[in-house]
């Protein structure tokens, strides 16, 4: 996740794909972070970078310049080694590199208005999809080499989005998510949903890919506000939560798993019978639970959801009781990680397990 304004002390955030690691981009260089220690594994004082992305936890980074000093420019992505401290190659452009996604298999480059696909390991160009004026870089890719999936707006003036089939090479469907332009895309780690927010950001909307699908609406609240990130729990099937940060400093958690059995009953009742699908997705419940001030408020955030523990002791209620361990990084310069606890009830508590600032130290103190 790239920052849009200069008075930012980080410029970048990205954890992998795993979330084992996560690093930021300043304009002195990157740093690289344990994210279960807080301890700093890297750091490269060099210049200023906008895009620092890593493939899981090996030595291999894909950085791009923020164009703050001439030998680094923001059309050109290095293929970079932490261990060697050298660039292994180097791929340059016609236009500013606005994100860059990649898995064990493939490369993904987005342009403002272009995206290369590439072979990761032998960085041979695949394809290039022509898109809509994409100047944030939104976009969302899937890590997961059987449902690899990349998903980027297909409307400028719409929340439409393509979604394509990384692996295979084509284009596999376009979903109307929303009336106004998208916000924020997150994929699920296997490929199989798909959250969306527009401009808006009154609305978290998750799809079902594999038949674009519309599967849930959440709202976040009534008035508009800036979705700065969503992120899915790591799950093989449907995520228990899935989390959203935003402009007002709240991080907000929406439940899946509750929507699925109050959706059942819903359906097997007279009334969720004779009412039209889009009736029924204004009565979706909220399932919503909220941070309040996590972050300051206006402030870019960046929030992952690292871990979900389900407890075994809970019986088969209408919600599993669960522990998630959300982390947040601000980009005025702080990690914050967050313990929420959520019992058979639904009713959660948050508990702040760590804090520290990312451009001091070594490490968390």
């Amino acid at each position: 996740m790239a920052g849009q304004s200069s008075s930012y002390p980080i410029l970048c955030a990205s954890f992998n794909q795993d979330n084992s690691c996560f690093v930021i981009g300043t304009r002195d260089g990157f740093r690289i972070f344990d994210s279960n220690t807080g301890k700093l594994l890297y750091e490269r004082a060099v210049g200023a970078f906008s895009i620092v992305e890593m493939l899981f936890s090996t030595s291999l980074l894909a950085i791009v310049g923020a164009g703050e000093q001439p030998s680094l420019s923001p059309r050109r992505l290095v293929l970079f080694n932490t261990t060697k401290g050298t660039a292994l190659r180097e791929l340059n452009f016609l236009t500013s590199v606005v994100a860059v996604r990649l898995n064990k298999t493939r490369l993904v480059v987005v342009l403002q208005d272009k995206t290369y696909i590439y072979d990761a390991n032998t960085v041979a160009i695949l394809d290039t999809i022509d898109t809509v004026p994409n100047p944030k870089g939104i976009c969302a890719f899937s890590p997961s080499l059987d449902g690899c999936f990349l998903a980027l707006p297909a409307s400028a003036t719409k929340g439409t989005v393509l979604v394509y089939n990384v692996k295979e090479l084509h284009s596999h469907c376009e979903i109307d998510a929303h009336r106004s332009p998208l916000a924020a895309v997150v994929l699920s780690s296997t490929g199989m949903y798909i959250a969306t927010a527009s401009e808006h950001g009154t609305i978290i909307r998750v799809h079902l890919v594999s038949d674009a699908s519309k599967s849930y609406s959440f709202r976040r609240g009534t008035y508009a506000s800036t979705i700065f990130s969503l992120s899915f729990g790591p799950s093989l099937q449907l995520p228990d939560i899935l989390a959203a940060s935003s402009s007002s400093g709240s991080v907000h958690i929406f439940s899946p798993g509750i929507a699925v059995n109050q959706r059942s009953k819903r359906s097997n009742s007279y009334l969720g019978a004779v009412l039209p699908d889009s009736v029924n997705d204004v009565l979706d419940a909220a399932h919503h639970l909220v941070l309040h001030d996590a972050t300051p408020a206006g402030v870019k955030s960046y929030a992952v959801i690292r871990k979900v523990d389900k407890d075994p002791k809970t019986s088969a209620s209408e919600f599993t009781a669960c522990r998630a361990i959300i982390s947040i990084i601000t980009f005025n310069g702080y990690f914050q990680e967050y313990k929420l606890s959520i019992n058979e009830q639904n009713e959660a508590s948050w508990s702040l397990e760590r804090e520290f600032n990312l451009l001091m130290g070594n490490s968390m103190p």
